[in-house]
């Protein structure tokens, strides 16, 4: 009954005015994500994905706040959150846009950079292995109705999606990709259940990779993620005036062939 629902609900028009906006910090709880322990330190420090992504996220949200958004965010603190709820929280906040914040990781020694994701198909082996990584929730016949899902999904939100990630990118890119010297991985298309789930336009960024220690050491630095939050900010914002400029000409167009 439950897959019934959501099924039902994938049918349900998005609105891309984007007035609200939900912010998820990826993993929590008894789920860590990526994690990565500190040498040299004793006892060795474990930083973990939840954690960096939680801060991430919650300066993310008050600076969409105090710009007048209407904002929630999917978990405010250290707890589970299954990949069901997080789509529930998606319809009763009936939010118009989802950002989802992950941190990378990769057991190859020195991977850097940012890379944004949005639901879209691929034949990419390396995207494959992200995929993987942030969709670990889901089992058995879960699996198969999520992937139900993307399909149904793609269509009606990745006209959307995927320019939000264009803006959100190249913002991020422009701004803390060059002022941190950071590699930008680019913009790629992703099978992601959460995206999937929450029926919404929306992005999945991966801020960094926590494997290496130059850029966890990064991500936890508080002017980092203030940084990194203001351009994913100044991204949505830059998304939100071209969807208007696109409503209005399109607008405009309807009139003169009225």
């Amino acid at each position: 009954m439950k897959y019934f629902f959501l099924l039902f609900l994938v049918l349900r028009a998005s609105n891309s005015s984007a007035l609200t906006i939900l912010i998820d910090p990826g993993h929590g709880g008894e789920d860590d994500g990526a994690k990565q322990v500190t040498v040299g330190r004793v006892p060795p420090e474990v930083v973990k994905e939840k954690d960096i992504a939680l801060a991430i996220s919650q300066k993310i949200y008050e600076k969409l706040s105090n710009a007048g958004y209407s904002v929630f965010l999917t978990r405010s603190m250290d707890r589970t959150v299954s990949l069901p709820e997080r789509a529930a929280i998606a319809e009763k906040t009936k939010a118009d846009l989802f950002i989802s914040v992950h941190i990378n990781s990769s057991p190859a020694s020195g991977a850097v950079g940012f890379e944004t994701y949005y639901l879209g198909n691929h034949d990419d082996w390396a995207i494959k292995k992200v995929e993987k990584t942030e969709n670990v929730q889901s089992h058995g016949d879960e699996v198969v109705v999520q992937q139900i899902l993307v399909d149904l999904v793609i269509d009606q939100t990745v006209n959307t999606s995927k320019p939000l990630a264009q803006s959100i990118h190249n913002e991020i890119k422009n701004s803390v990709g060059r002022k941190y010297g950071i590699h930008s991985r680019g913009i790629k298309p992703g099978l992601f259940f959460v995206l999937a789930l929450s029926k919404r336009p929306g992005v999945l960024l991966e801020v960094g990779f926590i494997s290496t220690q130059k850029e966890r050491v990064r991500m936890m630095n508080p002017k980092f993620q203030d940084d990194y939050a203001a351009s994913v900010v100044r991204g949505i914002e830059s998304f939100l005036k071209g969807q208007k400029k696109v409503q209005t000409q399109l607008r405009t167009k309807k009139k003169r062939r009225g």
